[in-house]
């Protein structure tokens, strides 16, 4: 009884925000304050502004899925934010999105739960690709010839949405395992400003491409190191969890630009882990995100082949939900 009093009031202090209201500010925000949120983000993080835990992990194998809780908070601050997001890969099947999960935003003077963002992994998905344009604004290369996506789901639509704001290249090739997942994308009113070109061989998409973002939860290599044509950006999404791959280690040893947007979490469980655990590279080779673009440091060359393994950091989710609850709550 008591248990259930105290709730009611934990709640009654607290606002709901449903995903309609969440798409509706995302929809009504400029790509560019957007990006930016999520960019000064990554530079409080590096500068050490910022207190992120370990990464709570949850694996799940019958149906294969996985669960993600970040949280954490700016020093000095008003907020702290915990996130839940899960991802059940076999969900597509049977009519239901690969993604859900919510958003916390606790009040960091009293700890009262100021709001609840029912964003279903809406947000998560959202600050990811937000997270691949900002690597996008500091490390593409200077003419980009042609996008290459890896994947059909839907970050894979979201980081080329995304991208449409800091590259003006509009060529894009797409690989995917099914011809009709990819002609669902290639279709997708959101993408239509591309001219995108489909593929099953992802060599085809290699050597056309000089930009490349991998959205998989691969858990072996995709892209190996004689495919990557010099000059080429690679932004490395899919591998967030331990066991997860897409990018062949020995790439790694080709790379004079290597960017984590958390060194510690790609060390851990990003594609990164694999050349540092093999001895390819070492992890003083690899730069913050943050740093980077704190720096007046850019691609030295055309022929400079770069890297950015994004495991995904808190500091995200606490920029993305305090920007969603401050522009909602009236």
């Amino acid at each position: 009884m008591l248990a259930n009093l105290f709730l009611k009031k934990w709640f009654a202090m607290s606002s709901i925000i449903s995903l309609e209201q969440i798409k509706k500010c995302i929809s009504a925000s400029s790509d560019a304050s957007l990006i930016q949120i999520i960019e000064d983000g990554f530079v409080s993080y590096s500068k050490g502004d910022v207190i992120v835990p370990p990464v709570g992990h949850l694996a799940f194998t019958s149906p294969p899925g996985d669960l993600h809780i970040k949280y954490g908070y700016i020093k000095n601050d008003d907020f702290f934010v915990v996130k839940m997001a899960s991802g059940f890969y076999d969900n597509p099947k049977i009519g239901l999105s690969s993604s859900n999960g919510l958003m916390l935003v606790f009040s960091q003077k009293t700890g009262v739960l100021l709001s609840v963002l029912l964003d279903e992994g809406y947000l998560t998905d959202i600050r990811t690709a937000l997270a691949g344009a900002v690597v996008a604004k500091h490390l593409a290369p200077k003419k980009v010839s042609a996008i290459g996506i890896v994947g059909t789901g839907i970050q894979a639509r979201l980081q080329l949405r995304f991208l449409k704001s800091v590259i003006d290249c509009r060529s894009v090739i797409v690989w995917g395992r099914s011809v009709e997942k990819m002609n669902d994308y290639k279709h997708d009113p959101m993408l239509s400003d591309f001219n995108i070109t489909l593929t099953q061989n992802i060599e085809e998409l290699t050597q056309a491409c000089n930009f490349i973002v991998t959205t998989t939860p691969s858990n072996r290599a995709l892209i190996h190191s004689n495919a990557i044509q010099p000059g080429t950006h690679i932004t490395a999404v899919g591998a967030d969890t331990p066991g997860k791959q897409e990018l062949d280690a020995d790439l790694f040893s080709r790379a004079s630009i290597i960017v984590a947007d958390s060194k510690s979490q790609c060390l851990d469980h990003g594609d990164l882990f694999h050349p540092v655990n093999k001895g390819i590279i070492s992890a003083e080779q690899i730069i913050e995100l943050g740093n980077w673009i704190g720096t007046s440091r850019r691609r030295s060359n055309n022929s400079d082949i770069s890297i950015a393994d994004l495991t995904g950091v808190a500091i995200q989710d606490i920029q993305i939900a305090k920007y969603v609850y401050q522009k909602t709550k009236g």
